[in-house]
């Protein structure tokens, strides 16, 4: 008889056992559904961000390619030069600049033809940038001086008798004097 009552206590803990490993089943189950559907909430809304943004700035290409497509003549264009490294006047200890930069120019076909003058262009540059100190063009107005007389410089025309270039922009992309 004393087996009889162990007997019976061995099968009450064999199903409640069996209960919690299903309640902990069920648990595990529902934390992956929540964590499964709220991670997919988000990847679809973070995708209909991205091709929002990518269906505005498709627009916005189209539109710019429009208006490039209805007058070249008077569409922006950017033509950058090679980087320019030049030694800057002694001013205490001699330093060098290295520059790059972009012309923003009115008109594909002056931008082509810049593109095929750019040594003479290179040249002007060249001997502004060396007429410097760095202490000249350190300062946010130095630079802002500096990009003036460029722009003016640019804008002279490529022969004696030619009309001036439609450079509208001297942009700086990079600027470091040591």
């Amino acid at each position: 008889m004393a087996q009889e009552p162990a007997k019976a206590e061995a099968a009450i803990a064999v199903p409640n056992s069996k209960k919690k490993i299903i309640i902990i089943l069920a648990v595990v189950l529902g934390l992956v559904v929540v964590g499964g559907g709220t991670a997919f909430f988000l990847m679809k809304k973070k995708e209909d961000t991205h091709q929002t943004k990518a269906a505005k700035a498709d627009e916005e290409a189209e539109h710019e390619a429009e208006s490039a497509h209805a007058d070249p003549k008077t569409a922006l264009t950017y033509v950058p030069f090679e980087t320019f490294t030049v030694n800057l006047l002694p001013d205490p200890d001699e330093k060098f600049l290295q520059l790059d930069l972009t012309m923003e120019v009115k008109g594909s076909e002056l931008a082509d033809k810049m593109k095929a003058q750019m040594p003479v262009l290179r040249n002007r540059v060249l001997l502004l940038l060396t007429s410097k100190k760095s202490t000249d063009i350190a300062t946010p107005e130095g630079k802002a001086q500096l990009s003036a007389e460029l722009l003016a410089e640019l804008k002279k025309p490529l022969t004696e008798k030619g009309k001036p270039l439609n450079v509208t922009q001297v942009l700086f992309t990079s600027f470091v004097i040591q």
